[in-house]
């Protein structure tokens, strides 16, 4: 009676299988239809709706050019759709616009320009192939000629305020030189003596008329297509929570005018490790700091949690017994 019963078992699973496999190999359309659905109904790629209106700086872009409009087009189709690195702008924005924002406005420079340095470094310290560094990408020549030090133990243009300030007096000279600010931010990348060489050949002055550079001419409307983004998140897209933003710890400052021979025991001696001393203070550039009695301002995060704190074990007598 058992076996019997074994069999019907057996028999009614064979059957089962035998019936999914002809209900799959008959229905193959089928299943491709409901993937096509499904994959249409969660998946799409939206084409951006144009802008009534864009500006740089208070001056108009003059979207009433297919071709301006066609460029604008291109640079919010991949910033809007490289999400990940258009979300990190947003995050890293909330921990260091509040530095680039009052510098700005100190210098009489127009807040969009944040923006730019967006476009430049992504808001971290990055050194381009050219040789330009820092949040601002500045050429070391540059750095020196707008009073920044640059050597093999100190590079300001890694200081976050002091590039600030160096990059705020090139676009107000380049303003000053072109009565435009549009014409200040391709003067940023493509130089003065650039620019001017570009609008003695042209015979023109607006940066949308200007025959220019790949790089150059699309600089412009990246950033504008950045500002767009970042001050519309949702209307793109970008959804995120307060929290979800980076912020800068809170900070001591300590001015040091002698020379410093080991920053790894300046740090200890401060409560923090090597590491946290030049995060926080990356325009430092060896292990040591000479000094001729000129001053330096040195930020000491007062948020100890940041620290990983060493596994090393300090040998007591009675360890040793």
């Amino acid at each position: 009676m058992i076996y019997r019963y074994i069999f019907s078992l057996l028999v009614i699973f064979f059957l089962l299988l035998l019936s999914r496999f002809f209900i799959f190999s008959g229905d193959v359309k089928l299943d491709d239809n409901l993937h096509q659905e499904q994959f249409n109904l969660k998946y799409g790629i939206f084409a951006i709706i144009q802008p009534e209106e864009l500006d740089f700086s208070a001056e108009k872009v003059p979207l009433n050019s297919s071709n301006i409009w066609e460029r604008i087009d291109k640079e919010l189709l991949k910033n809007t759709y490289w999400q990940s690195n258009t979300m990190l702008y947003f995050k890293k924005a909330n921990k260091y616009f509040p530095i680039i924002e009052p510098i700005l406005k100190r210098y009489n420079i127009p807040d969009d320009f944040k923006y730019l340095a967006v476009i430049e470094s992504g808001l971290d310290n990055v050194v381009s192939p050219s040789g330009a560094a820092g949040f601002w990408q500045i050429m070391k020549g540059t750095a020196l000629e707008y009073g920044l030090e640059v050597n093999s133990k100190i590079d300001e243009r890694y200081n976050l305020e002091k590039s600030t300030i160096a990059a705020c007096q090139y676009l107000q000279d380049s303003y000053n030189n072109f009565g435009s600010w549009t014409m200040a931010a391709a003067a940023y990348n493509m130089g003065n003596n650039g620019v001017k060489r570009a609008i003695e050949r042209q015979a023109s002055d607006n940066y949308y008329n200007l025959y220019l550079n790949s790089e150059t001419s699309r600089y412009v409307f990246r950033i504008i297509a950045v500002k767009e983004i970042m001050q519309n998140p949702k209307k793109y897209g970008f959804m995120f929570r307060k929290r979800d933003l980076y912020t800068m710890s809170k900070c001591k400052t300590i001015k040091i005018d002698s020379t410093i021979s080991s920053l790894a025991e300046f740090a200890k001696h401060h409560g923090i490790n090597y590491k946290l001393l030049k995060e926080y203070n990356p325009w430092l550039r060896s292990t040591s700091l000479p000094n001729y009695s000129k001053e330096y301002t040195f930020k000491i995060p007062l948020n100890t949690s940041l620290m990983v704190f060493d596994n090393i074990r300090i040998h007591t007598e009675s360890d040793l017994d």
